[in-house]
């Protein structure tokens, strides 16, 4: 991913600025810029999954799901909408906070906000995936299979970036 350059109104670096030359209310309004742009990415990906759900309740077969299928239908289409209500958070805050003096407070309580919208999300396409292969497949090779999805969610998403910041902060030590 490439690096969003800083706001208009913000000094620019010239070569005789050292790294690390950015003043905190620039370095914040820079890292909003970046989770919004992040987070823009995300949304796409939540509506893709919320219209393909909103699709299956108007087919035919929909009425052939088993009890536990349409549950498990029913909470991943709530597990969408409530993640894409979490990730639009940030950027309403931002909308509602513009110009606002505690710009680090806003990116701090947005970057929280984004992490409960990325477990929300990984549960949501975990659950779609959950049904599809419940339907096609069978619940007993479906639910290992969503187990290692929901691994896979969990380990790229937030053990990865956990261990690379450890690992930076011992390097720093």
């Amino acid at each position: 991913m490439t690096s969003t350059p800083p706001p208009p109104d913000a000094p620019q670096p010239s070569p005789a600025m050292p790294p690390g030359w950015e003043n905190p209310a620039v370095r914040a309004d820079r890292r909003l810029v970046e989770m919004l742009q992040e987070l823009r990415v995300l949304q796409t990906g939540v509506q893709i999954v919320f219209a393909f759900l909103l699709g299956i309740a108007f087919t035919p077969r929909f009425t052939e799901l088993t009890d536990d299928q349409q549950d498990i239908y029913i909470a991943t289409l709530l597990l969408t909408v409530v993640a894409a209500a979490v990730l639009a958070t940030p950027v309403a805050l931002h909308r509602g906070l513009y110009h606002h003096p505690a710009k680090t407070r806003i990116v701090t309580v947005s970057t929280r906000i984004a992490q409960i919208g990325l477990v929300l999300l990984a549960s949501a396409l975990t659950g779609a995936v959950l049904l599809v292969l419940d339907v096609v497949l069978g619940t007993a090779v479906a639910v290992p299979i969503a187990c290692v999805i929901a691994l896979t969610f969990t380990g790229l998403w937030f053990v990865l970036p956990w261990s690379v910041r450890r690992a930076a902060t011992h390097d720093q030590d």
